[in-house]
């Protein structure tokens, strides 16, 4: 008899390390270019308290993107993401060395992209998820997917399915609250 594969909140369940792209899934996918040539972007601060509750509920964060930017390593900082990957040519090799460094086998993770360079992660990973708008061929691969774009909410989204799946949402949300004080902001 054939067994159903795991649903996306079986996946989700057992996710110990979210893994993030950063154009299209933390920010709108859109380059703003100043006239000396350096790149702005913008970010979603429910995105990154989300990615701020998965880490108070013992879930790793990383990032693997394939540009280079001051913008990302301030914003990564500021919400204490754990590994970070940029200026990444090879999304797999990454993925790998990730792998190596936290002892995770690759059904732990979970990864959030929105194009074609990542697939290849995508297709490894345990838990793989897509924003709203990511190219078609990434969302038919994806094992969830948001109903927000990216830079706007679809990462939060993810977070919120992962807490729920874990069953961690609603203690959080009860301190929350609570008006107790965690020092977790966006």
């Amino acid at each position: 008899m054939a067994v159903a594969p795991p649903t996306a909140t079986e996946r989700a369940s057992r996710v110990k390390l979210m893994i993030f792209d950063v154009d299209g899934v933390l920010t709108d996918g859109g380059l703003l270019f100043t006239a000396e040539g350096d790149t702005m972007k913008g970010f979603n601060s429910m995105d990154g308290h989300g990615m701020k509750l998965l880490r108070e509920a013992g879930i790793d964060t990383a990032i693997i993107t394939g540009r280079k930017s001051g913008i990302v390593a301030a914003r990564v900082k500021d919400l204490n993401v754990s590994h970070v990957y940029q200026g990444v040519q090879d999304k797999p090799a990454a993925f790998a060395d990730l792998l190596q460094k936290t002892g995770l086998n690759a059904g732990d993770c979970g990864y959030m992209g929105d194009d074609w360079v990542d697939l290849a992660v995508m297709l490894r990973v345990g838990f793989a998820a897509a924003p709203a708008n990511s190219h078609p061929e990434v969302i038919a691969r994806a094992h969830w997917v948001s109903e927000a774009r990216g830079g706007y909410g679809a990462a939060r989204e993810v977070c919120d399915a992962l807490l729920r799946a874990q069953h961690k949402y609603e203690a959080l949300l009860a301190v929350a609250c609570s008006g107790e004080q965690r020092g977790l902001v966006g």
